[in-house]
Parts: C-alpha cells; sequence; structure tokens
C-alpha cells in the first residue's frame, strides 16, 4: 500500500512505515507544507496514495467521501499525546488500513 503522510506526522513514524516496507511520501518532501486540505487529497487522489493524518477535518465523509478516495487514516491521540504516543500508534493502526 502506498501512504502520504501529513506535514503533522513526524520523522519517526516516516522512518517506522519505510522500515516495514511501505511506499511512503511526505506532504513536507513534495512541498506541500502548508498547502490547503483539498490540494493535499487532490494529490494523494492523483498518486493512488492512502493519506495518514492527525488532521480532523479530514474525517468529514461528506466533505471526503470514501469511496472517492484510496483511504484517509485519521489517527485520534490523547489529548496531551506525546511523539511516543503517535510512533506508537502508526504501526498499530496503518496494517488495519
Amino acid at each position: 500500500m502506498k501512504f502520504k503522510l501529513d506535514e503533522n506526522i513526524g520523522q519517526r513514524g516516516i522512518n517506522q512505515l519505510k522500515q516495514a516496507g511501505y511506499d511512503v511520501s511526505t506532504v513536507l518532501e513534495q512541498g506541500l507544507t502548508s498547502a490547503s486540505d483539498p490540494t493535499v487529497i487532490k494529490v494523494c487522489q492523483s498518486e493512488d496514495r492512502c493519506l495518514v493524518t492527525l488532521d480532523l477535518d479530514f474525517s468529514n465523509p461528506l466533505q471526503y467521501v470514501p469511496s472517492e478516495y484510496k483511504g484517509i487514516a485519521v489517527l485520534r491521540l490523547p489529548n496531551r499525546a506525546t511523539i511516543d504516543d503517535l510512533t506508537e500508534a502508526i504501526p498499530t493502526h496503518i496494517p488495519l488500513v
């Protein structure tokens, strides 16, 4: 599976997915930092990638109809989550996508 990691996913998460053998591209690598949500999701569509993000805006199924995308994985973390919480969530939840 091919993933696009949003700018809110850190380098440790990127490294974990790459080490697990996933095809990973990032918003940062493509110069899309601060790009609008519609721009980011259009790039994901054109590349057949599942977006991995912490941005809750992408969890609205009326705005981002699931059947129109390869996938959108919105990770939900507890309040005051640490980088370790995020790093732990990625290998736990991404194989479920």
